[in-house]
């Protein structure tokens, strides 16, 4: 890569000290920041595959946060809690908390379009550094962080956010899309105490399935779960 191609990070000492975690291995942390612009020019991993393991992590961290915060509280509303914690905008904010744009290591094209405050970036980058985090110092690691920047937001809002089905027909319909749809795609389990499989699709985005104990329930899980991955308006 010739000089000027790139514009690489300020030191990552800076950043695992707000991360409070002492990385045994530097190169996890350094590849959570490489945007897909960087090795697509140089023979550098993105942080495209710790954003895949990242996703998940905080995933199972958020609803182990929302199982002991709230002990009574049934499936639904914990579900519609969870998507709105899991959320780009969720993860936006915490990267800016944490400065993480600067961090970034970008190819000259994205630095100059802005790269460094775009919120996808941001989400996807905030995601690669959990999943370092994971790697780096196991499951206890990645939680001790993730408590620390999502307990305040569970605590914000002690009232269950709206009904996903409402939400999710409320995004499409700002975005000026048709309605989601929903079909049952399996039943599953004896008759007496079936499992239902839901689909749920909105016009330009992947399909998302989900289980629950009635359609009703499948459908709402499926309309959280979808909700999660759409961008926000």
């Amino acid at each position: 890569m010739k000089a000027g191609d790139s514009v690489a990070a300020p030191s990552l000492d800076i950043l695992a000290a707000r991360l409070s975690h002492r990385f045994a291995r530097g190169e996890l942390l350094r590849e959570a920041l490489n945007h897909p612009s960087i090795a697509a020019t140089a023979a550098t991993r993105s942080y495209e595959r710790l954003e895949f393991l990242g996703d998940r992590v905080l995933g199972l961290a958020v609803a182990d946060l929302l199982l002991r915060r709230f002990p009574g509280e049934p499936e639904g509303d914990l579900a519609r809690r969870f998507a709105a914690l899991v959320r780009r905008d969720s993860l936006v904010a915490v990267a800016r908390e944490l400065e993480l744009g600067g961090f970034l290591t970008l190819a000259r094209g994205e630095e100059d379009s802005g790269g460094r405050e775009n919120p996808a970036n941001l989400a996807d980058a905030m995601e690669a550094v959990i999943g370092a985090l994971y790697l780096d110092g196991g499951f206890d690691a990645a939680r001790r962080f993730i408590a620390e920047h999502w307990t305040a937001r569970i605590e914000a809002d002690l009232e269950p956010p709206q009904d996903a089905k409402t939400a999710l027909q409320e995004w499409a319909q700002a975005a000026k899309k048709p309605l989601p749809a929903y079909r049952i795609v399996a039943t599953e389990g004896p008759s007496h105490e079936p499992v239902f499989c839901v689909e749920v699709a909105v016009e330009g985005f992947a399909p998302v399935t989900a289980r629950g104990s009635s359609k009703r329930a499948a459908e709402r899980a499926a309309a959280a779960s979808l909700l999660a991955r759409l961008p926000r308006l």
